[in-house]
């Protein structure tokens, strides 16, 4: 049996893969399943401090849901479809957005209906410039049901989401950079370096703040100033007790770089 989502673990870092090329990475419910499995084990080990997420041939970073088999769980009725698939998707883009891990996704194609939610969810982007999005849902008579809904107006804007939401037109990296969907636009050739590259200047931080700043972040945006505030500073609390906050500062003092151990 083919495996859903590769994993290969180097110098701190996951590459999972997407791996349904010849369907153009679509979202099978197998595949949801297993990124979430990956997830779980990543999130336990010590030797990976950030993930880079990215599909599997030349074609397509992920083309959403798997339509043949999401229509099935419609044809069950209104209870079995969402079960079987809004929890699912939900519950991967919803995982992806609050991991205590910086995610960066590498958007090496086609990012289409999930796919585009993935990229929507994680912390970071990168896109080739051969990368093409889309929210086409409507195209087939639903609403985006992995979060794109609400994640996309929160990062572009409510009119210029629902132009998207409400067309179902594709539109290009550079389109989606403008839209806050994605960090870069490099050439092809050059994605995975620039994926990798961002994600090693991350790892020259601690990785408990960098997991603090993710969790601010991430539960901060749908609150109140006031209680976004009262995150951050239970965050920064959290830090206070650590070694990594010990050693950041004594290194800026003593004008070295910091060793961090993740304590």
């Amino acid at each position: 049996m083919t495996e859903t989502v590769l994993m290969d673990v180097q110098d701190n870092i996951a590459l999972l893969t997407l791996n349904r090329p010849e369907k153009l990475n679509a979202l099978n419910y197998a595949t949801n399943d297993r990124l979430l499995e990956r997830l779980d084990d990543i999130e336990d080990d010590d030797r990976v401090r950030a993930i880079i997420l990215t599909g599997a041939g030349d074609r397509a970073f992920s083309a959403g849901g798997d339509i043949p088999e999401f229509s099935e769980s419609v044809k069950q009725g209104p209870a079995a479809a969402v079960k079987a698939f809004v929890r699912r998707g939900q519950a991967m883009t919803s995982r992806l957005e609050a991991f205590g891990k910086p995610v960066i996704a590498a958007v090496n194609g086609i990012a289409f209906g999930g796919g585009c939610e993935i990229t929507e969810a994680v912390h970071l982007a990168v896109a080739s410039d051969r990368a093409l999005f889309a929210k086409p849902e409507i195209n087939i008579g639903i609403p985006p049901t992995f979060g794109g809904t609400q994640r996309l107006p929160r990062l572009a804007g409510r009119k210029r989401a629902l132009e998207l939401l409400l067309t179902g037109d594709s539109f290009s990296p550079d389109r989606a950079m403008e839209l806050g969907l994605v960090n870069r636009v490099v050439p092809h050739a050059e994605l995975m370096p620039a994926a990798f590259e961002l994600a090693g200047r991350i790892l020259r931080h601690s990785p408990l703040a960098a997991s603090r700043i993710i969790t601010a972040v991430t539960r901060g945006l749908n609150t109140t100033i006031g209680e976004g505030l009262q995150i951050e500073s239970e965050q920064f609390a959290r830090m206070v007790p650590t070694e990594d906050i010990r050693e950041g500062l004594d290194a800026w003092i003593n004008r070295r770089n910091p060793v961090y151990t993740g304590r």
